[in-house]
């Protein structure tokens, strides 16, 4: 009589514990990143009243009979499907396309979270704002491994470096139909050690029929360097470029030692078009902004109009991420049954791509959530009444004997 008023307690409690994570489901149906939990049941172990018997003689076998003794939980698991993105504006908001999870640290350990929503502190140290856990990725490395991973830092108004010029190209066409003596003078630039420019003169001048002579010449007006550029028929260059390089010395820095190519240059009866077309010296810059790609790569934009990657988000993928302990706050921990982290750069692995600007959202779907509140509720009113019918019966048993 009374192992259904236990069996019903069992329904009861279990219930409960259903509802418990229904209700905090529902709770975080806002909460960027979250995971929605889910409760599975099972029965508990019998009691056998009889065991199976096998066929005997022209007796057929008898099945057990057994009574169960209730249900309990069999797994809350945690469901990591992908959920929609929310555009935010914020370049340092990131969301995963994918399977992976962003790597945070508190300086003593790892924690893994879905939860992209990031900012920089006071000392440029990319971090959840929520909780102050730095966003580790790859900064100044030599090799992107998971050994060598790093709290990234980017500080507002940070320099680049100055670049010497070490390569100078001019292209387009000197035109074949000029006569001789015709001349094109072309100012142009390159950078010492420093980044000081120093400004130089290139200047063409046709001196018979496919040969032109030019002269570099710098600030003062002097000759640094000469040759003749010889064309053949074709118009297609076929000497003149400097067999080793140009040396330029500036006062306060280093020489600027730098080749000369003038491959592109060709000699066409067409308009003079010619350019320089590359040199790779810059001066120093001062951080303006940043940009991150889908590969979590944080790119900084100088004002020296050059660009420059400043350091590389890391993600890790778990082989069982419903293994993953949750620790609060967004983010998991590592378990036995999770798999080890396999930490490497977005759009490698399984780990999947970076949306910048956006949020994952919560996988938490309202419509099922609520459609499982009624079966829990419906559950816990259907136990509650086999211990009142229970208790009824016993009741009855003990007014046998008034």
């Amino acid at each position: 009589m009374m192992r259904s008023m236990f069996s019903g307690v069992t329904g009861l409690r279990n219930h409960q514990i259903k509802m418990d994570v229904i209700g905090n489901n529902i709770a975080n149906v806002n909460t960027v990143g979250y995971k929605k939990s889910r409760v599975t049941f099972q029965d508990t172990l019998s009691q056998t009243m009889r065991g199976a018997s096998s066929p005997q003689g022209n007796r057929g076998g008898t099945n057990p009979m057994q009574v169960g003794l209730g249900m309990t939980i069999a797994a809350i698991d945690t469901i990591h499907t992908p959920s929609s993105l929310e555009a935010t504006g914020n370049m340092t908001d990131l969301a995963i396309e994918g399977d992976g999870f962003f790597i945070m640290s508190d300086g003593q350990g790892y924690y893994y979270t879905r939860a992209g929503n990031f900012g920089f502190d006071e000392e440029g140290n990319l971090v959840n704002t929520a909780n102050g856990f730095k966003v580790m990725g790859w900064q100044n490395a030599q090799s992107k491994t998971p050994q060598n991973i790093s709290p990234i830092i980017v500080k507002k108004g940070m320099m680049m470096a100055a670049s010497a010029t070490s390569d100078v190209r001019f292209a387009k066409n000197l035109n074949d139909a000029d006569p001789v003596g015709t001349q094109y003078i072309i100012p142009f630039k390159v950078y010492d050690s420093k980044g000081n420019a120093h400004n130089l003169t290139i200047t063409f001048t046709k001196n018979g029929d496919n040969t032109w002579d030019y002269d570099i010449k710098d600030s003062a007006d002097t000759s640094i360097y000469n040759d003749t550029l010889s064309f053949n028929t074709y118009g297609i260059l076929t000497s003149g470029n400097p067999s080793t390089p140009i040396t330029l010395n500036v006062n306060g820095a280093e020489p600027i030692t730098f080749d000369l190519d003038f491959s592109n240059v060709t000699q066409y009866a067409k308009e003079t078009t010619i350019d320089l077309s590359y040199q790779d010296g810059y001066p120093a810059g001062t951080l303006l902004g940043i940009s991150v790609d889908s590969t979590g790569t944080i790119t900084g934009v100088f004002d020296n109009g050059q660009n420059m990657e400043l350091a590389q988000v890391a993600l890790a993928i778990f082989d069982n991420p419903s293994g993953l302990i949750k620790a609060g706050r967004n983010m998991y921990t590592y378990s036995n049954n999770s798999g080890e982290p396999q930490i490497g750069m977005a759009g490698t692995g399984g780990r999947g791509t970076i949306s910048p600007g956006s949020l994952e959202m919560s996988n938490v779907d309202l419509a099922e959530e609520f459609t499982q509140m009624i079966i829990t509720q419906r559950g816990f009113q259907a136990n509650s009444r086999i211990i009142t019918a229970s208790d009824e019966m016993l009741q009855e048993l003990v007014n046998i004997k008034r």
